[in-house]
């Protein structure tokens, strides 16, 4: 069934779109790309979190939460609602129906699982972690707390808020946990911890919990180090060491075919730090894999707002956030240096974690400078869809604080090219601000809530179709007409001075079919017939 991508914004886009074909008098002299799409659904979104190896406990249920944003593209839709309705969420019918009372900050999605048995019954369940290193379990329907434990080890304490105000007052549990039903008698919850023993050192610990009971399992908890060979921050010759007490697991654990993936960020911008992405194994919470995305430089952690990394069931995909970034690039067009700051990044996971692809945009160093990175956004992976010539497309979308929407094909990024930037779309001016957060994809649509949008105004995001070019009256690409500003400021112009004398109407039954060519021009005209204002006789 063919289904048209389409992204939600404010109505000016709409406006532009209703202008389409008087503009065929104004860019007539443009050339520029061609082609077209009325994209398709045609696969599937990403792999869904949890149950991913073999093991005695039961599978997962549609109705299941068991990672941020529902699945591991992280699309954040829900596809097992039989109940909630636009008819019936409303103030009358829908709202809060009880308060979990826990010991600290829940900045952790929680997560749903059905029909876990404890002490020998049923129960549906929602999984809580908390700032203060605790994870509670809730019966859904009851609201009965189930069991509770701490993560602290023997004579700790939560980590102070290392001199930063952005997770405060204290930092135990950040990150959203995920959840695998099939690994060890019961299902799995794995978390990381993070706490300061009595001589004043700093531990990351993860967690594998029992769902059933909330003990450790797996042979958890394990602490978590990491070396990887650079000489950039925190180095010493020529290895770089993980320092615990400068990071946070902020964004939201990833499980990808029998491993854990883990990634960090540092206390705001402070203290000597790089990008590091770990990988565990599901089973025995062995360290399998260790990537510096900044191995020879600096910064460029993983933030996101706490959203998570997203795979479309092999690869990782994520917003890295202002670090070095070498424009200098070897033969295969990739850092000269190893180091990735400030890029959209796509990570192999076999063998080990490697850098498969990326996108840097051509003023990369000036927006790690400025502080107006890509890494306060999330990224999705939308299903894939088959374009109008036939060809599978797979793309993903991310934004940050630029205000700008990237589109990148997840087969060919884009890469850095110093004057401009390669990729699948670039959507510019329609959004309010910067993303601090994630978008939302369902039925064909994308949602964007940006700073400085105005809920009042629509859906807080913007309209645009993808694949690109679905609108393209003044081409795409490298070769977009120069002239696009100019051409829409004349027509505002030509259209207000024509329309103060005359009053245009279509001529019943034409019709208005839009052809792309070399630009987009209706393919039978506009006929229509002129008519004189009455206040101009």
């Amino acid at each position: 069934m063919n289904r048209r991508l389409r992204f939600y914004a404010a109505p000016s886009v709409i406006r532009k779109a209703a202008l389409v074909s008087v503009l065929a008098a104004v860019y007539s002299s443009c050339s520029g790309g061609s082609g077209s799409s009325d994209g398709a659904g045609a696969g599937s979104a990403g792999a869904s979190g949890g149950s991913d190896g073999p093991g005695s406990a039961s599978a997962a249920s549609a109705a299941d939460v068991l990672t941020y944003h529902n699945d591991m593209a992280r699309t954040g839709q829900y596809l097992a609602e039989t109940t909630l309705t636009p008819a019936n969420v409303n103030a009358a019918h829908f709202g809060k129906v009880a308060f979990l009372a826990v010991d600290g900050k829940v900045d952790a999605e929680p997560l749903y699982v059905s029909h876990v048995s404890i002490n020998g019954a049923a129960h549906n369940v929602v999984y809580v972690a908390t700032e203060h290193d605790s994870v509670y379990a809730f019966d859904a329907d009851t609201h009965a707390k189930l069991w509770q434990r701490s993560l602290l080890g023997s004579g700790e304490t939560t980590s102070d808020r290392r001199n930063c105000s952005q997770i405060t007052p204290e930092i135990g549990i950040t990150s959203t946990p995920v959840i695998d039903r099939s690994r060890a008698a019961n299902g799995v919850l794995y978390a990381v911890a993070m706490s300061k023993d009595s001589s004043g050192a700093y531990h990351q610990r993860l967690h594998a919990l029992d769902l059933a009971g909330g003990a450790e399992a797996l042979g958890g908890p394990k602490e978590i180090t990491a070396t990887y060979p650079g000489n950039g921050a925190n180095s010493t010759n020529g290895v770089t060491a993980f320092d615990p007490k400068q990071y946070a697991e902020r964004q939201a654990l990833a499980l990808v075919n029998g491993k854990v993936y883990l990634a960090w960020t540092s206390h705001c911008d402070q203290g000597v730090y790089a990008g590091w992405v770990m990988a565990y194994s599901a089973d025995t919470l062995a360290q399998t894999s260790v990537l510096n995305l900044t191995p020879n430089g600096s910064e460029g952690s993983v933030w996101m707002s706490g959203a998570g990394m997203a795979s479309d069931g092999a690869s990782l995909y994520f917003l890295d956030a202002n670090g070095t970034f070498d424009t200098t690039l070897n033969g295969n067009g990739f850092p000269s240096n190893g180091d990735f700051g400030n890029t959209f990044l796509k990570l192999a996971t076999s063998p080990r974690l490697a850098v498969a692809d990326y996108f840097a945009p051509f003023d990369t160093v000036t927006q790690s400078d400025q502080d107006i990175d890509l890494g306060s956004g999330g990224a999705l992976v939308l299903p894939d869809f088959v374009d109008a010539n036939g060809t599978t497309r797979h793309l993903a979308v991310g934004a940050g604080k630029d205000a700008k929407i990237y589109v990148v094909d997840r087969d060919s990024m884009g890469k850095f090219n110093r004057t401009r930037n390669e990729i699948w779309q670039e959507i510019d001016g329609q959004l309010g601000g910067g993303v601090f957060g994630m978008p939302a994809y369902y039925g064909g649509v994308v949602y964007y809530g940006a700073v400085g949008d105005n809920s009042t105004d629509c859906t807080p995001a913007f309209k645009a179709a993808i694949p690109p070019f679905a609108y393209f009256p003044f081409g795409g690409g490298p070769r977009r007409c120069i002239g696009e500003s100019f051409a829409w400021m004349e027509l505002v112009l030509l259209v207000a001075t024509i329309a103060q004398r005359w009053r245009l109407q279509l001529v019943p039954g034409h019709p208005v079919v839009p052809e792309p060519v070399v630009t987009l021009r209706t393919k039978h005209g506009v006929r229509m017939t002129v008519h004189q204002r009455r206040s101009e006789k």
